[in-house]
């Protein structure tokens, strides 16, 4: 993982209400072509899923947690719902609450009034897109404060020093962690654990393994939103790095690796084609494939072994009454 950028000054805080606070720590242009380009010179070419998540990206994936097909976003409700009093009960009050790529904040809302946190920090890729959800939070809940920070969590969580004090819990619902190959989900647990820090908590979403079909179709819904979710990623780098993607000369596939245990997302070359990107040509066959996302589905005990190998004890794990969805808290043990 890079290194993490940090905060250099006493305070980086923008005072946007009394009670939200806005940190931005953007990537350096240079480092966002670097990436680019690495992943889209490797065999297999690859673009990183973080790429998905400009404003249209974002919305476009919140249209998808709404369709028929995607049942970890309802299921996920569904545990949140049924056993917020319970988790809060395990978790306890007055918690620093971090959330890594929190989106549109939308679960984190399920939870608010039983956790009662004494601080909120969102961290999110996506200005606009936690601007607005920050914006909103502290409308709807006149006790709770806000730290947003805009920044790549990728490369590491850290907490701004304006932060209240208090035992923390990492938040990572959506089983974001599936998108990690499972030696680099170790890793990103790791830092995970750190940012924990003493007494610290994290209560984590994790999809489960189930039946092929349901997999398949959960990624190529019948409105083909996930289809321009997958292929608006070009549009995205297009803008980053000066590029001449057509999404016209690609099309969305998506399928579960049985082997690898995993949902796979591509976008397929449907032509012999040559793509400028940052004053870099690249050739693509026909057929050939970008691969952009992949989303693992564990078993129960084999994501607690992966946490456990991370410094994290399980306490306590929810399931839906399918037992296709899990949430799990885990305590950060010292190392």
């Amino acid at each position: 993982m890079d290194t993490v950028r940090t905060f250099t000054e006493p305070s980086h805080a923008l005072a946007l209400s009394p009670r939200l606070f806005f940190y931005q720590q953007p990537q350096a242009q240079e480092d966002v072509l670097g990436e680019l380009l690495q992943g889209l010179r490797q065999t297999p070419r690859a673009i990183a899923p973080k790429f998905f998540y400009d404003a249209t990206g974002a919305a476009l994936f919140d249209r998808i947690t709404l369709t028929p097909e995607y049942y970890p976003t309802r299921l996920e409700r569904q545990i949140f719902s049924t056993h917020g009093a319970e988790i809060a009960r395990a978790v306890g009050t007055e918690r620093v609450l971090i959330e890594p790529g929190s989106g549109s904040s939308e679960k984190v809302g399920l939870l608010l009034n039983d956790l009662k946190p004494c601080a909120y920090v969102p961290v999110e890729i996506t200005e606009t897109h936690l601007l607005t959800a920050s914006r909103k939070l502290v409308e709807e809940y006149p006790w709770l404060e806000v730290h947003a920070v805009c920044t790549d969590y990728s490369d590491g969580i850290e907490v701004p020093p304006e932060v209240p004090a208090g035992r923390r819990l990492l938040f990572f619902p959506g089983s974001t962690i599936g998108n990690f190959e499972p030696a680099q989900a170790r890793l990103f647990l790791a830092q995970l654990h750190k940012a924990c820090g003493k007494q610290g908590s994290l209560l984590i979403g994790v999809d489960l393994r189930k039946d092929t079909a349901t997999l398949n179709a959960a990624y190529n819904d019948g409105d083909g939103i996930t289809a321009r979710f997958n292929l608006n990623v070009l549009e995205h780098i297009n803008r980053l790095a000066d590029g001449d993607f057509s999404t016209d000369n690609f099309r969305h596939l998506a399928f579960f690796n049985e082997t690898a245990s995993r949902v796979e997302m591509h976008l397929e070359s449907c032509c012999q084609q040559t793509v400028s990107l940052a004053s870099e040509t690249l050739s693509l066959r026909a057929g050939e494939r970008i691969h952009t996302e992949n989303s693992y589905k564990y078993t129960v005990e084999g994501f607690q072994a992966l946490a456990a190998d991370a410094g994290f004890k399980p306490r306590q794990t929810w399931l839906d009454p399918s037992g296709w969805f899990s949430v799990h808290l885990l305590d950060a043990r010292s190392l």
